[in-house]
């Protein structure tokens, strides 16, 4: 099993393995054009997401600066508004549905790491050669068709949130959140069915 097919299994996986390395590589070169283009150049930032996502639908829209791990493991459905400053660490899916809203300065995470630090961190005499210091594996992250993600929310590793959700701003949400419902706060919780 390839370090990759173990990043998206949910195993333990070489973050510094030289596939995800290049995977990396290509994503800050895509995102450095990004970043540079001309705003009014809408087919030329059109192509780089198009390059950069798993799959873009039509009429994404995503303002910079935007970062992302490696892009490849992000499918963003169609007429999806991300804000300024959002992070998507797609070490796993990360799968946003069509119509989304997503505020300034949300973060999607899919990487985690062992509690215990005696867990989480490898000596250095006994990692593996090109191997970081530190365990890692990743969960996928779900949002739903029409969903509206407040600004500054975080999205923990391995959430669902469903359809027709509206997430208040500044929220944690680290469960699952159901079709059809507002919910807000750290840690998040629904609030009422909408």
């Amino acid at each position: 099993m390839t370090e990759k097919e173990k990043m998206l299994a949910g195993e333990v996986y070489n973050s510094r393995d030289p596939e995800l390395i290049d995977m990396y590589y290509r994503a800050r070169k895509l995102l450095r054009e990004y970043h540079q283009i001309a705003i009014g150049d809408s087919a030329g930032r059109d192509q780089i997401l198009s390059d950069l996502f798993r799959h873009k639908g039509e009429g994404v829209w995503i303002e910079t600066p935007f970062f992302c791990d490696y892009g490849e493991n992000i499918f963003i459905g169609e007429e999806t508004f991300m804000n300024t400053n959002c992070i998507l660490l797609d070490d796993n899916y990360i799968r946003i549905g069509k119509n989304c809203l997503i505020g300034p300065y949300v973060q999607v995470y899919t990487a985690a790491h062992p509690l215990k630090a005696s867990e989480r961190i490898i000596p250095k005499e006994e990692r593996p050669p090109n191997f970081p210091a530190y365990m890692t594996s990743s969960l996928p992250v779900t949002i739903g068709d029409n969903a509206w993600i407040g600004g500054n929310t975080v999205i923990m590793p391995g959430v669902s949130i469903g359809n027709n959700v509206t997430i208040g701003a500044s929220s944690l949400v680290n469960k699952d959140i159901p079709d059809n419902v507002l919910a807000f706060g750290n840690p998040c919780k629904v609030i009422k069915e909408l």
